[in-house]
């Protein structure tokens, strides 16, 4: 049911709407008549994220949701929907009907809008899958000292599945395009969570050569089924190896535009880093002076297997596995540690499957004696840049922390 239907003028919630929720409840609203104006029951709020997930996912908030993964729950090489993050700035729509849902493209340069069901999307344009590299901005923010502002994720904001759908650029093609194409901006039906239908809880976008490579979807499935609610259903772009929040759920317009996207999300240190190092716990004027967007994510890797705090006997060897990626580049090798980066051993690195999609390792470690040991792991992509051992400059929005990920092992 709308919102706005639930309340009269005043911003209160009508007389009919607490009968109905009584009726629902078999009990009366205790103190019904104190409520704040505009202020939703718990009972109307969103469904449940959790559902379908796995029962170890972590719960960062849940007005709007956010959810990661522990790293262990990250091992399959491409991610289940139930190890999915969730990173969303609004609220999921409150109506979705898939027989009426449409995509327009406008903007200041296209030569004329068009508009598009999902029905027509999937007849007129050839489908393609692709398995991408989605991760949040903002993962690994707790690593940051002093904390840095936004959820304070660890390093499970991050999952890399399949998705089928058009091509954008086939899209953009045959609504044609102006020579002054600089920038899209999408617009998606999430709420501000606020529920203020004047704001739009997000609105990013991508320069035009991000937006028309050949892995960037306009996507109806995941994994080979329907995207699920939480992940943007019935339709999302999709942009690999970028920050995820270029990736806009619940599509229903992409904006060409004449100039960089202005839309919400896009300005403050919202998805963006400061142009030059800055004192750790400083703040900056949040211009475009002092302020650059995020594109491409830096190269970093992750043990998937085994669990931090694994137990093994003397000489036996320990095997290890997990992934590797580097946004729009290839990682050229994988190495670890036993020494605390005083030395490395090479691992076995895999192809990936398409451009955009993480890498597969693994190795086997041999450890002289008993003890406590850390055990870490180091990427280094195609143009020969490592991840930092320690956690990287710091930005006033905690972005971009691609450190050597640890576990600790026990050899007794």
């Amino acid at each position: 049911m709308p919102t706005d239907s639930l309340f009269d003028r005043r911003g209160f919630l009508k007389k009919s709407t607490l009968t109905a929720l009584a009726a629902a409840l078999g009990t009366d609203i205790a103190f019904a008549d104190k409520m704040p104006r505009g202020y939703l029951p718990l009972i109307l709020g969103e469904e449940d994220a959790l559902k379908g997930k796995h029962k170890e996912m972590v719960v960062l908030s849940d007005r709007p949701w956010n959810v990661e993964a522990p790293i262990h729950l990250l091992d399959d090489k491409v991610t289940p929907v139930e190890s999915m993050f969730i990173r969303n700035n609004g609220l999921v729509p409150e109506k979705i009907d898939v027989s009426k849902w449409t995509l327009t493209i406008n903007g200041e340069s296209v030569n004329k809008p068009k508009t598009y069901s999902l029905a027509e999307l999937k007849k007129k344009f050839k489908h393609h899958t692709y398995q991408l590299t989605l991760e949040c901005g903002g993962n690994s923010r707790s690593g940051f000292v002093p904390t840095a502002s936004g959820n304070q994720w660890g390093d499970g904001a991050v999952h890399c599945a399949q998705w089928t759908g058009v091509r954008l650029k086939d899209i953009l093609a045959d609504v044609g395009l102006k020579n002054n194409a600089v920038y899209i901006g999408y617009y998606g039906k999430d709420l501000h969570p606020s529920r203020d239908p004047s704001k739009a809880a997000i609105s990013r976008g991508v320069p035009m050569a991000k937006a028309l490579e050949d892995e960037t979807l306009v996507a109806w499935a995941l994994n080979g089924k329907d995207i699920p609610e939480f992940h943007g259903y019935p339709l999302r772009l999709v942009v690999g190896g970028w920050p995820a929040s270029v990736s806009g759920k619940w599509l229903h317009t992409i904006s060409v535009r004449d100039r960089v996207h202005d839309g919400a999300k896009m300005d403050g240190h919202s998805y963006r880093v400061p142009r030059q190092p800055v004192e750790p716990g400083a703040q900056l004027p949040e211009t475009d002076e002092y302020y650059k967007i995020i594109e491409s994510m830096p190269v970093k890797s992750l043990i998937t297997f085994p669990r931090s705090g694994a137990v093994i006997e003397t000489g036996r060897k320990l095997p290890l596995r997990g992934h590797a990626w580097a946004g729009d580049r290839a990682v050229k090798e994988v190495s670890v540690s036993l020494d605390y980066g005083a030395t490395w051993q090479a691992c076995t690195l895999e192809a990936p499957v398409n451009r955009l999609a993480w890498q597969h390792w693994n190795a086997e470690l041999a450890f002289p004696a008993q003890g406590y040991y850390e055990v870490w792991v180091r990427a280094t992509d195609e143009a020969g840049v490592a991840q930092p051992m320690v956690t990287p400059a710091w930005n006033p929005g905690g972005y971009l922390n691609n450190a050597c990920h640890r576990i600790a092992v026990k050899v007794a």
